[in-house]
């Protein structure tokens, strides 16, 4: 199969490097058109996975909220805090998984996708999270390539298959001569996506959702792709198990009563392309805020979906603390240049206590196999900053 693939690869080089050189502003168009699918807004205007020097000192080392004493009085906190999961390497939750293939399956888009071999796998999308899921799983040998944010240590010196941010690279993903590619929209320009496909490689597109509910639904479709669908199923439920019992302490621990929860808002900015949202309801940042304790702003005052910031939703807002992504506020000049773009917010909460609590673009919206790791840090951050 391999040989078949090599000679039908070759034939598609010249459609993908006149596209590639002669089209960026097509490339750039389509990258943002998938705006409308949730989650993809971060796809085709970042310019880097949030690995890039920090405006603030990077915390990487985060203690279990378990162990740590709260504040009596979280609403009264005020600094920044730029937080940061370390390397610490995925553990596979089989070193030999059992593989069934082929395998003939219908992807997210409904297309029908024969997987006869699973040898040299290419696992990409906007956070890194199907690379880590199809590691978890046990096939992290078979990964010949990354995207940017696959940053885990066993995988970052894989050759990188996107390049300006998080454009895919046709060539840089023919060369590796992949007998099987796992996506989802999060990243473009999609006509790459159809060329490679069309040069005889079998693409499985899953879900670009992300959010706690579809995260076992995620790494199962992942998991059927690669023909082993009972690790699938165990490391859904480690992932579910980890997920509950850091809830479960966040449950305990954070307040209960709504007056004293931290009225949080999650922020997208990409200042240097004028980008600036507020995400809200079914975003999947709502999901992120409830689970941490806090309340989630969005639904009090209707802000649904991914929305332009702006001074009135802010005002309405009244957050007591902002979450973004470290990319993201330095995008806009740190906590003074956003303070300078939007007045209004230094009249909130957040705005005068500098309340601003970040994490990298390819962690904190990821909903991965990693998803408690960053449910945990952010309670700490919210509700225990002194421990850090």
């Amino acid at each position: 199969m391999l040989d078949s693939i090599k000679v039908r690869q070759a034939s598609f080089r010249a459609a993908l490097l006149p596209d590639r050189s002669e089209c960026p502003v097509r490339r750039r168009i389509l990258s943002c058109v998938s705006l409308v699918c949730a989650g993809a807004l971060l796809a085709g205007c970042a310019t880097g996975d949030g690995e890039a020097d920090a405006t603030s000192e990077v915390i990487t080392s985060i203690p279990s909220f378990a162990d740590v004493d709260v504040s009596p009085t979280p609403r009264d906190l005020t600094g920044e805090i730029n937080l940061a999961l370390n390397s610490e390497e995925p553990e596979p939750v089989t070193d030999n998984p059992t593989q069934k293939l082929p395998v003939t399956l219908k992807d997210n888009q409904g297309t029908r996708v024969t997987v006869k071999t699973a040898d040299r796998i290419l696992a990409l999308d906007q956070y890194g999270t199907l690379a880590q899921i199809t590691y978890e799983l046990g096939l992290g040998d078979a990964l010949v390539g990354r995207d940017l944010s696959t940053q885990f240590s066993q995988a970052k010196d894989l050759p990188l298959v996107t390049h300006n941010g998080h454009e895919l690279n046709g060539e840089a993903i023919l060369d590796l001569s992949p007998d099987l590619i796992i996506t989802d929209t999060s990243l473009g320009p999609w006509d790459v996506v159809e060329q490679v496909r069309d040069a005889g490689v079998p693409v499985v597109v899953v879900d670009s959702t992300r959010n706690l509910d579809n995260t076992a639904d995620l790494i199962n479709q992942v998991a059927s792709a690669l023909g082993v669908r009972d690790a699938g199923k165990a490391l859904a439920q480690r992932t579910a198990d980890e997920i509950a019992a850091v809830r479960a302490v966040i449950d305990r621990k954070a307040p209960t009563a709504v007056q004293d929860k931290l009225r949080t808002v999650f922020l997208y900015v990409r200042g240097q392309s004028g980008v600036y949202y507020m995400f809200g309801q079914d975003s999947g940042a709502d999901a992120l805020i409830s689970a941490t304790g806090a309340y989630d702003v969005s639904k009090e005052i209707g802000w649904k979906g991914m929305k332009p910031l702006n001074d009135e939703g802010l005002v309405a807002a009244q957050p007591d603390t902002i979450v973004m992504m470290t990319k993201g506020l330095e995008s806009a000049g740190g906590v003074d240049g956003l303070l300078e773009r939007y007045p209004s917010l230094a009249n909130t909460p957040a705005g005068e206590h500098r309340r601003f609590i970040t994490m990298p673009d390819s962690q904190i919206l990821s909903f991965g196999p990693r998803s408690a790791d960053v449910l945990n840090a952010l309670a700490v951050a919210m509700y225990a900053p002194e421990s850090l």
